[in-house]
């Protein structure tokens, strides 16, 4: 029997946020292509941002269900016994109904820009599920651990969009902080390795040496993922992959030692390999963007993706300053697009 927490909602409702992210090395968290590889210890570096998912729970009628979020232009209702998990909502309802609750009007807001390839309807999930954890805590239930609501997030969005779903983005949200993933997925007790690369006062630094922006352009991640993973499995482009991931672990390394030069260098060669095996990621202001952080001396390259949504770049604090004004000029025409002010976050969901 599903239960109504209107009641308990009245006294105060819940709130939740949880941190989008960055990413070198994104793709590799598809067990489609880590899981026949892990010989190779496929890896993703990820950066949580500031710029977080925001989930209020409030009361509403018994048996219904309203949801309303940033980039929709209106809220729906549905019945408790009659929720679509394939809507746009849908990862939102299948939460829900894990917890087998209603009489609540979900409300989701977000710092980052809608489909800008931050990993957005990853992190404002895992802020959904902490938000019906704490509800299940003040019924007197036992909340969920940090790998368990990390586990929930990440299934439920990969069963539900059919799928090929990563979980570099649920990680983020979940442990903020800069980190390196290890992907395991055989090993059903530990699918994943992290490590941590900075702490909290390195991490600040880290943020000038960082310029972040959306190019106007919203992207669908589905699109690209699909015709990847294909080359992938087809061997088509694993080669290329490969040298990616042995990029991405020398970017890591450069990174936690705080060579900006070094990292720089890395994410060049990694964009230089991404062109050829997924050009497709690129569209003519990505290029542009990227174009000009690399002509500054920087690294740069597209987040999740790509095919539109956020580019970032890192470098010497003065070769940064540069991309920015660079890149204001080339998006002050563009409607919706920007340099986003943002830095790293130490804190996952909360």
């Amino acid at each position: 029997m599903s239960l109504s927490i209107k009641d308990i909602l009245e006294e105060s409702p819940i709130a939740a946020s949880a941190p989008c992210r960055i990413d070198s090395g994104g793709t590799w968290d598809i067990r489609a292509m880590a899981l026949p590889c892990e010989h190779i210890r496929p890896a993703t570096v990820n950066m949580a941002l500031n710029l977080r998912s925001r989930v209020t729970i409030s009361p509403f009628q018994d048996h219904k269900i309203r949801i309303s979020s940033q980039g929709f232009s209106r809220s729906q209702v549905f019945h408790k016994d009659d929720l679509p998990f394939d809507s746009p909502f849908g990862i939102f309802l299948a939460a829900i109904s894990f917890f087998n609750v209603h009489g609540i009007d979900v409300r989701i807001s977000s710092a980052s820009p809608v489909k800008s390839a931050m990993g957005g309807s990853s992190t404002a999930l895992v802020a959904l599920l902490k938000a019906l954890d704490k509800i299940h805590v003040r019924q007197g239930g036992t909340g969920l651990d940090t790998r368990r609501l990390l586990h929930l997030a990440y299934s439920l969005e990969d069963g539900i969009s059919g799928g090929n779903c990563g979980i570099q983005d649920q990680a983020a949200a979940v442990y903020g902080g800069v980190n390196l993933w290890t992907w395991q997925y055989s090993n059903s007790r530990n699918p994943f390795k992290r490590e941590p690369l900075l702490e909290t006062k390195k991490q600040r630094i880290l943020s000038s040496h960082l310029a972040v922006a959306y190019s106007g352009k919203s992207h669908v991640s589905s699109r690209t993922n699909k015709k990847w993973i294909g080359d992938f499995l087809s061997g088509k482009t694993r080669k290329g992959w490969i040298k990616v991931n042995t990029i991405v672990r020398m970017f890591a390394e450069e990174l936690q030692a705080m060579r900006w030069a070094g990292a720089a260098r890395l994410l060049r060669q990694e964009m230089a390999l991404r062109r050829e095996i997924t050009p497709e990621a690129l569209i003519p202001i990505t290029e542009d963007l990227i174009g000009q952080a690399e002509k500054a001396g920087c690294g740069a390259r597209f987040t999740g993706a790509g095919a539109g949504g956020t580019v970032w770049a890192i470098g010497g604090m003065e070769n940064i300053e540069k991309v920015k004004i660079a890149w204001e000029e080339i998006l002050a025409p563009i409607k919706g697009a920007s340099v986003l002010n943002c830095g790293i976050d130490n804190t996952g969901v909360r």
